[in-house]
């Protein structure tokens, strides 16, 4: 009875040890979430950088490789900045010069019909527009005080990216190095197994990333070709948008048609707007039906259904970041699970092979 007081007495305190060491555990990665978030973001972005950096290696030095696919990672924001701001502030500026001009148009549209004339009398929309259009170049002053803030935040994001941007390198120079010397430890068949699992697993992200960056060009192409038509002004700065918003899986051009159609209102409308209207929906059924399946099923081959469940899970926990990571991370797991499962076959030959008739026919009885 002593014997057996004892051993339960130790398994109670290993599984008291057990669950504080997995709390402690889990609230140490809660305090380091944001370095691993970024050690994440690097690694993903080391996998989709290595593949030009091996083409590369083969014309010339693989440090000069780094160097210029880095170099051309960060020129890509950089004029998408440069195409962006100074038509976003020439716009804001015509805005508020022009403001007063659009009160008095609306003021005369409403005196014009009688049911918001009638309106107008009771609230006195026009005269609070008008005075807010009285204002509003008063308060330019506290707007350089949001300015302030948004220039901390943009100096913090700019810090962000430079370190995620180092980290990525040193994953992308020593990153086969440290995959080697991991295979070493392992036994000659384990080895070979996991190193065929990790070279799929980044054939997947890299060939997920090269897709989605040809549909993100498709996109905006096609965008500028229609806004060009239309004579919507800085048309490749509205196209570049679209690529972008295009990168996020599901709703990205969903968002992206929706900033291109508040633009066009102050364009061209109502023509315009419709137009434009128009051709997102015709062309987001092209790209979700036709496009889309086509480039995605040769990058990652993985089921609609899991890829929308992918996004929605990843969209809920860490945002847009966890949408464009969803589906390669949903690719890797389902090669890791594949691999493990061929693992298992191999190891335990009592187990059935699916792809075996016998074991088709078995499952389905």
């Amino acid at each position: 009875m002593a014997a057996s007081e004892d051993s339960f007495v130790r398994g109670v305190f290993r599984s008291v040890l057990v669950v504080v060491a997995v709390a402690v555990a889990l609230f140490v990665i809660y305090l380091l979430r944001g370095p691993l978030s970024w050690l994440l973001i690097a690694a993903f972005i080391a996998v989709a950088v290595s593949g030009p950096v091996n083409l590369l290696s083969r014309v010339m030095k693989r440090g000069l490789a780094i160097a210029l696919a880095y170099g051309l990672l960060v020129l890509v924001p950089i004029a998408l900045g440069a195409a962006l701001i100074p038509s976003i502030v020439e716009q804001a500026e015509d805005f508020v010069d022009n403001l007063p001009a659009y009160v008095n148009d609306v003021s005369d549209f409403v005196d014009e019909n009688e049911t918001l004339a009638s309106v107008n009398e009771d609230y006195d929309v026009t005269g609070e527009l008008e005075d807010l259009a009285k204002e509003l170049p008063s308060r330019i002053g506290d707007a350089a005080a949001i300015l302030r803030d948004i220039g901390v935040g943009v100096v913090n994001s700019i810090f962000t990216a430079v370190t995620i941007l180092i980290l990525s390198v040193f994953m992308v120079a020593g990153g086969r190095r440290w995959v080697n010397a991991f295979l070493k430890t392992q036994p000659p068949d384990r080895s070979e197994r996991v190193g065929r699992t990790l070279d799929h697993i980044a054939s997947a992200v890299g060939n997920y990333c090269g897709g989605a960056l040809f549909q993100a060009t498709v996109a905006g192409i096609a965008s500028y070709v229609v806004l060009s038509i239309l004579g919507a002004p800085f048309a490749g700065a509205l196209a570049l948008v679209v690529a972008f918003f295009d990168l996020i899986p599901v709703v990205g051009a969903t968002i992206a048609a929706v900033l291109i159609a508040v633009v066009m209102l102050f364009v061209d409308f109502p023509v315009g707007v419709l137009v434009w209207i128009g051709f997102a929906i015709v062309y987001q059924q092209i790209e979700n039906y036709v496009i889309q399946p086509q480039i995605q099923k040769r990058a990652v081959a993985v089921d609609p259904f899991v890829v929308l469940v992918a996004v929605l899970f990843g969209s809920t926990l860490f945002g847009v970041l966890g949408a464009i990571l969803a589906i390669p991370t949903a690719a890797s797991l389902q090669i890791a699970v594949r691999e493990w499962a061929a693992y298992r076959r191999e190891s335990d030959p009592l187990l059935p092979d699916p792809s075996t008739p016998s074991a088709a026919s078995g499952g389905a009885a």
